[in-house]
């Protein structure tokens, strides 16, 4: 017993400081918040909108300008690939969140995503407990969500737990694209959940469908069967984004 004290004294606090710190060093790769100048956009181009897996990407039908949805988008970087002009982009930023499902559609104005929840502040913003469903994902989301379980996240810190009971859940956080056979399991989850709840949709797959959108075989993400509060875009997002996406509904750091 001795030696294992000690060796925990000598492994010392790994748990990240962020974010009342600076946010852990982000991979090389890592692909954040897209960003269109439209000042050097090609209007008759098109070459973005053919390389998009996802169908993210589409032209305003006045302005006829190019706009992604972060929704759809798999962060694959085709459409800053292929671009003449480098109109597009893909910049660090972290913060992809937000409450409203039009707040994902980015055009040239660096807007903020919004993701503070003022009710579920005041109700949740001290002790939060999820249900995480499995709807159709890879697992892909579900790993980097879980992830926040491990000993250098430590989300149980700021008092979001995970629970294995929808009836001991104050909501659900989603995953996947809503295959018709997890439709029917996610509706009876969702009203096991007591009231007030709420539903958190992480990842392109469930928020729109992904690259399974309007295949016969899913509903197109979450908000076509249940209602969703939360939007964490991402294939898969970030850990950090997921966090991030958290603590901002919460209120538990900057909006």
């Amino acid at each position: 017993m001795l030696k294992e004290l000690k060796t925990r004294i000598q492994q010392g606090y790994h748990t990240m400081t962020y974010p009342a710190g600076p946010p852990p060093d982000l991979p090389e790769r890592f692909s954040g918040k897209p960003a269109i100048d439209d000042s050097i956009c090609t209007a008759g181009c098109v070459l973005c909108l053919e390389s998009c897996p996802a169908g993210a990407i589409f032209r305003e039908t006045i302005s006829g300008k190019i706009r992604i949805d972060m929704g759809r988008c798999i962060f694959c970087r085709n459409c800053e690939a292929v671009c003449p002009n480098s109109a597009v982009r893909f910049t660090r930023d972290f913060k992809l969140a937000a409450c409203c499902r039009e707040d994902l559609i980015i055009d040239h104005t660096a807007h903020k995503t919004a993701a503070f929840h003022e009710t579920a502040h005041k109700i949740f913003g001290r002790s939060l407990k999820l249900r995480q469903v499995s709807a159709g994902g890879c697992n892909a989301c579900e790993a980097d969500t879980h992830v926040l379980n491990t000993l250098v996240w430590d989300l149980a810190r700021f008092g979001i737990q995970f629970t294995a009971s929808p009836r001991h859940a104050d909501g659900l956080l989603v995953t996947g694209p809503v295959s018709k056979n997890m439709k029917t399991a996610l509706e009876k989850t969702y009203h096991a959940v007591p009231k007030p709840k709420i539903v958190i949709a992480v990842g392109a797959c469930a928020i729109s469908g992904g690259i399974y959108r309007d295949l016969p075989e899913v509903c197109n993400g979450v908000s076509g069967v249940i209602p969703v509060d939360l939007y964490v875009p991402g294939c898969p997002p970030h850990p950090l984004t997921i966090l991030d996406a958290l603590l901002r509904f919460l209120g538990k750091t900057d909006r």
